[in-house]
């Protein structure tokens, strides 16, 4: 049977240790699992490569934590940054190539594509000076 303890049964220093233990426990997960991450991402190293350093990671997780950060660490920040810059190269093609297909040069081209509609006779003078203000208001 669990019983618990009254604030004078657990003293002040016990509660910062048990608070350090706790984060102690998150970094070091946190720590396996960028290890982890890095490990599986990597392209450079073969499936047995993989397996060595998970058995070594899992059966002898300190030595296997710090020896994976002290051959891998500058590695590991390179291909974290090179992961990084495809994915913002990626953000920008995807932005340019929406906006190129998309909208055009923006108010520019929505005010010719109204003088277009005036000319053709499909709006009328009223019709084309909303939508420039509209265009020109964006």
């Amino acid at each position: 049977m669990v019983v618990a303890q009254s604030g004078s049964d657990y003293p002040f220093l016990d509660l910062i240790w048990t608070m350090v233990v706790f984060f102690a426990w998150v970094i070091w997960f946190w720590m396996l699992i960028v290890i982890f991450g890095d490990l599986f991402r990597r392209d450079d190293l073969s499936g047995w490569g993989k397996a060595g350093w998970t058995v070594l990671v899992v059966f002898l997780p300190f030595i296997g934590v710090l020896a994976y950060l002290i051959v891998e660490g500058k590695r590991m920040g390179e291909r974290k940054q090179a992961q990084e810059q495809a994915a913002q190269k990626g953000f920008e093609d995807y932005v340019r190539s929406v906006s190129a297909n998309g909208t055009g040069d923006g108010a520019a081209d929505e005010i010719a594509k109204a003088k277009l509609l005036l000319d053709n006779g499909t709006i009328d003078e009223e019709e084309y000076r909303t939508l420039k203000q509209r265009a020109l208001a964006r």
